[in-house]
């Protein structure tokens, strides 16, 4: 079933033995697992079985027997593998023999999980849930949500930059909400720009601004790789900064102005806004195409070349990218 279906179910009271959440979208996935388990039990009362951990006899014994501290077992299972058929059934089969037992299974990753799905009916008392990318304005009410939840005040058009900042990735976005928790006032752009992304003394804006100005940006991107951002998430983003710089490019072309809310849907401060357009219009449309084409390769050798080292050969590649553009 979908969503909006499962919360229907679970609205009017409708119980289930087993779970399973899976789909395009991970954040979705493991924030249902988690509600679900909560729902069912205190935290104290939830065994968490995450990926290599998984063993089946372990799980199934688990299930089978009567709880003697707690009035529930739960088992909440993540795995980015497919778990066989057979076990599948026979831990859901355990739930519905023993009513005192739930598992939960959180399906992350790309694999293909339609089939262990099928598992998951109305007969065996279980619900499968397929996620997929939320639209935009779904996005940011959940993201909403989030920032009244941690007590975050953080304005529409905040969150909206946040998204995009994160390429619509909504786990970063709530890592980010959590850590602007702590400054205890309400979030601006400037303040999310300079605060998110953890990079210690370079943010990722100024990152980009240096790159595209043809400034040295060696010492930025090892900080940026060491302080543990993902090289293919690296290039994703860049690409993304490519994509506006375009944006502003052609706006500014076609209409002689800048609006960065027409261009973007939000607001961003002057002083952003304007930097971002006299580094955009430094580049003519053959080289936007140039640079997009550098950067989809380097995220295709990055995704098929198991023999790379990312690290090293991202750094190498910046900087020829550096060097090209100046």
């Amino acid at each position: 079933m979908y969503k909006n279906m499962f919360d229907k179910e679970i609205s009017t009271g409708t119980r289930f033995n087993a779970f399973m959440f899976y789909g395009q979208s991970s954040y979705l996935v493991e924030k249902y697992a988690q509600d679900t388990a909560q729902r069912l039990a205190s935290g104290e009362e939830i065994r968490k079985i995450y990926f290599d951990e998984y063993d089946f006899k372990e799980c199934s014994n688990f299930l089978s027997q009567s709880s003697l501290f707690s009035r529930s077992n739960i088992l909440l299972i993540k795995t980015n593998k497919k778990i066989p058929k057979k076990e599948v059934d026979e831990l859901i089969h355990n739930c519905t023999t023993n009513p005192d037992s739930f598992v939960i299974f959180a399906c992350v990753g790309d694999t293909d999980f339609k089939t262990m799905a099928k598992s998951f009916t109305k007969k065996t008392n279980s619900a499968e849930v397929r996620f997929f990318p939320p639209y935009d304005n779904e996005a940011i009410d959940i993201l909403n949500k989030e920032a009244n939840n941690l007590g975050v005040k953080c304005p529409v058009d905040v969150l909206q930059y946040l998204y995009n900042m994160h390429q619509k990735d909504l786990a970063l976005c709530v890592n980010d909400l959590k850590k602007l928790s702590i400054l205890n006032e309400p979030v601006t752009i400037g303040i999310a720009n300079a605060q998110c992304f953890g990079l210690g003394a370079v943010t990722l804006d100024d990152f980009f601004i240096n790159l595209f100005s043809g400034k040295p940006v060696n010492k930025d991107l090892f900080m940026i790789l060491e302080e543990g951002m993902n090289e293919i998430q690296l290039v994703n983003q860049t690409t993304t900064f490519i994509q506006q710089l375009f944006n502003i490019n052609s706006y500014l072309k076609l209409y002689g102005q800048l609006n960065i809310i027409e261009i973007w849907g939000y607001n961003l401060p002057k002083n952003i806004a304007n930097t971002r357009a006299s580094i955009a219009m430094k580049f003519k449309h053959e080289q936007f195409l140039q640079m997009m084409n550098f950067f989809q390769e380097l995220e295709l050798e990055l995704k098929t070349n198991s023999s790379l080292n990312h690290n090293s050969y991202v750094q190498s590649k910046f900087r020829n990218f550096s060097a090209l553009i100046r």
